[in-house]
């Protein structure tokens, strides 16, 4: 959560009706019922008004929260003027609603309740609790006008919504500092979801550094600012309270989510051992924190987050979700192996926490690439395979016809790709305008000369800043064509195009030689292994036992083959693996060693 919007709190709120239609952008059918979604979310991220003083013209996406209601999906999210509907968490459509903040909505509480979808806004101000029975039609009201107001400083910022069945309680949790801890408070629903008693709330949840290694600062944990502590959220699980909240901060690769678990709403709370249980620092999309845990309509468990871009502005965002369950031993984890490859929709009910992944690899990863022109040197074509979201190509000219070729180097089965745009010196700050929407065409081919079409999106007017494609059928190909037909930013960037699919050959061998141990300083492990010949990369596994490896830090096969693991709880012990992956598909896992 951005800490300075404390400015907003000075603004006063108004509600204000749009002509517009509450439903944009929504895409014609596919041909083909889609299977697959990729991290970040392929949605139309709504370009951020904050910075237009400064002249920075960006899209970004924080601080989600999906839920169900009445067998359909909601998202919010920071700044986006408004939020989405979804029937499959695929295909997502964008609803201007009728009553809205003035200075928009940061980290929004979202609940469903019964009928009636609640929403509330980050603020230190007084604001109302918006509600409606018909999200899908973007009409809201005032649920209450004015929720009491909180002493200076306090909130509620960064808030969250719990109703607990069992008891017909209500509750808020809230807090968005480096000061002060989350909080919570009971509400009370008689009246109209004020506080249950003036001043009742009280600090649920402290950070403590100097023992959890993941809460502190900077990148890779490295940095000595006392951290931040945001995005509470609260799941009850077979009669448990699991109370979750984010660190250290948004802008690096660690944001976290972890949790507390008690048998109150309002405790008290423990530290869960495990923690952090939603944690991304390596691969394309880093960062997981400030999400939310929401159940999709066949009972899976799911958290979302905050990955980090910050190309424009440091606070330059997306969103993603990934599994995420509970085991036998009511131990919270989120499956973040392999989270920015393409994962199966759900259809049911999973058992295995690895079912969702598609097994479709990486087959574009520091290939070559050729453009049809390029704007300056330091934006060559290369870095659109090098699976790094702040380094882009950008082309000479922003018009129809300029491409990008991939060279995979060797005829492979290609099922999805992902065209990830960057707003370089953009100049849009309004999302609703005429001209934002892109459109391209992709083409394959085995030798390079014939060329045969195998997405075109021309036929609808979408925004699509992280476009994922999935192939009707997979289609044999060595080299893969983009084609610009329209963007709206006055230049044509791309971060990485992303190809996936299954290569002829084998997968890597199992890699060995891993060992773990830990530093004088029982936050930090260095990590080392033997580099196995033609692996793309490695996930290197960690856990509190040999069977609860559910942390992954992903590392690319041409970097060190070395780690200094800098996540870890004093006086908590810890075991480890490791695995090689390639274009062809995942090794068998190491042996397990520790404890350490």
């Amino acid at each position: 959560m951005k800490r300075f919007q404390l400015l907003f709190s000075l603004l006063f709120i108004t509600s204000f009706s749009l002509a517009q239609s509450p439903q944009l952008n929504i895409a014609k059918p596919k041909p083909f019922k889609q299977k697959t979604f990729c991290n970040p979310m392929d949605i139309n991220y709504q370009y951020n008004w904050e910075q237009t003083n400064e002249k920075i013209s960006y899209r970004s996406g924080a601080d989600p929260v999906i839920i169900t209601h009445k067998n359909e999906y909601y998202l919010f999210h920071t700044i986006q003027g408004g939020y989405w509907k979804s029937k499959d968490l695929l295909n997502w459509h964008y609803i201007i609603p009728s009553r809205w903040p003035m200075e928009d909505m940061c980290a929004p509480a979202a609940i469903s309740v019964r009928d009636t979808l609640y929403l509330f806004q980050s603020t230190f101000q007084q604001r109302p609790i918006f509600y409606t029975t018909t999200p899908e039609n973007g009409k809201l009201h005032f649920y209450n006008r004015w929720l009491p107001q909180l002493p200076k400083d306090i909130g509620p910022w960064d808030p969250a919504l719990f109703h607990d069945e069992d008891s017909d309680r209500w509750f808020m949790y809230w807090g968005s500092s480096n000061v002060y801890p989350i909080f919570g408070a009971e509400l009370d629903k008689n009246k109209n979801l004020t506080y249950k008693e003036k001043n009742n709330y009280k600090g649920l949840i402290y950070l403590h550094p100097e023992k959890h290694g993941w809460e502190r600062f900077g990148r890779d944990h490295r940095d000595t600012i006392k951290p931040f502590t945001e995005g509470a959220w609260m799941t009850k699980h077979n009669g448990k309270y699991y109370l979750q909240y984010g660190a250290p901060g948004t802008e690096y690769n660690v944001y976290a989510n972890g949790t507390y678990v008690g048998d109150d709403p309002l405790g008290p709370f423990t530290y869960a051992p495990y923690n952090p249980v939603s944690y991304k620092p390596g691969g394309f999309m880093t960062g997981m924190g400030h999400g939310n845990t929401f159940k999709d309509l066949y009972g899976n468990y799911w958290n979302t987050g905050t990955p980090w871009i910050a190309v424009n502005w440091n606070f330059e965002r997306r969103i993603e979700m990934v599994p995420t369950g509970f085991d036998k031993d009511g131990q919270m984890y989120a499956n973040t192996r392999f989270a920015d490859f393409p994962q199966l929709l759900p259809t049911k009910k999973w058992t295995d926490k690895n079912e969702l992944f598609a097994g479709w690899m990486l087959l574009s990863y520091k290939k070559p690439v050729t453009s049809s022109s390029v704007q300056d040197d330091k934006f060559p074509a290369n870095l659109v395979t090098d699976e790094n979201p702040r380094t882009f190509w950008v082309a000479k000219t922003n018009k129809s016809g300029e491409t990008l070729t991939v060279d995979l180097e060797q005829p492979q089965e290609v099922h999805s790709l992902q065209i990830n745009y960057t707003d370089y010196k953009s100049d849009i700050y309004d999302s609703a305008l005429p001209k934002v929407y892109i459109q391209y065409r992709v083409y394959a081919s085995i030798d390079g000369k014939t060329w045969t079409k195998i997405v075109d999106n021309t036929n609808e007017k979408r925004d699509r800043p992280n476009a994922y494609e999935e192939l009707a059928k997979p289609v044999r190909a060595r080299f893969i064509k983009f084609e610009n037909v329209h963007v709206p930013m006055p230049n044509l960037a791309i971060s990485d195009i992303r190809i996936f699919g299954k290569g002829t050959g084998k997968a890597p061998a199992t890699p060995e030689g891993l060992t773990a141990s830990r530093q004088t300083d029982e936050r930090n492990a260095d990590i080392s292994w033997q580099k196995v010949p033609d692996a793309v990369g490695y996930n290197i596994l960690w856990g509190i036992t040999p069977d609860k490896l559910y942390q992954t830090y992903q590392i690319w096969g041409d970097a060190p083959s070395n780690l200094e693991l800098r996540a870890l709880t004093v006086g908590q012990k810890y075991y480890f693996a490791i695995e090689a992956f390639n274009e062809n598909g995942v090794s068998a896992v190491s042996r397990v060693i520790g404890p350490k």
